[in-house]
């Protein structure tokens, strides 16, 4: 994928609203690491799998400055939550804000701390989960999604392609590589899940809880 071929992609793409335009200028402008901003296509593509998801509860894991979670909320039901994870607390200000301003922070619960800590004392069921952590944490998360998602439910992870790291030998390579090597073969060998590795952007794993 040339850059000329994804500027295209994003003309022909339905165009950012306001509020996430605003909020990817000022994630490249004042935050370190804007690379784990979703941005204008990863954004459009989960706002589309939410809205044809349809859920009620949604899980994710990663706020980061919540541009994925006002995408994810486009297709959430009237009533409906999403709880959202955070480890980094000096996010918690900006993505409020940005939620706010969205106008789904009433919706919104915003945990911040340890995603495999906070996780084990939720309820389920969850109808989506999005996945964005610590890739190192992966294999560790994702049991614990598999147990909160319901039935015909749906996790999509992000990054499992880690800009070609996952073709490394297993042995060679860093935690977070590992980390996703590790979490692909499990999803792939989950007898209670179907699954689609979409090598879209950095990687897009969707994955459907069967029982």
């Amino acid at each position: 994928m040339t850059d000329e071929l994804w500027e295209y992609a994003e003309r022909m793409s339905k165009p950012e609203s306001a509020v996430l335009s605003k909020l990817n200028r000022d994630t490249h402008l004042h935050i370190m690491h804007p690379r784990m901003l979703s941005g204008h296509i990863q954004g459009a593509f989960l706002s589309m799998l939410s809205r044809m998801i349809k859920p009620e509860r949604i899980l994710e894991i990663g706020t980061y400055t919540g541009y994925s979670c006002i995408c994810l909320a486009d297709g959430l039901q009237p009533g409906g939550e999403i709880i959202t994870i955070e480890h980094d607390p000096e996010l918690r200000e900006m993505a409020e804000s940005y939620l706010s301003e969205a106008g789904i922070l009433s919706s919104v619960r915003l945990l911040t701390g340890e995603a495999t800590e906070i996780i084990a004392g939720l309820q389920g069921p969850f109808d989506l989960c999005f996945l964005d952590a610590d890739k190192r944490d992966y294999p560790a998360l994702y049991p614990l999604l598999m147990g909160l998602t319901r039935p015909g439910g749906y996790i999509i992870a992000d990054n499992v392609l880690w800009s070609g790291k996952v073709l490394e030998p297993a042995a060679s390579g860093d935690r977070d590589t590992r980390g996703l090597q590790e979490f692909n073969l499990m999803v792939r060998n989950d007898q209670n899940a179907d699954n689609v590795c979409l090598p879209f952007d950095d990687g897009v794993m969707i994955i459907r809880k069967i029982l």
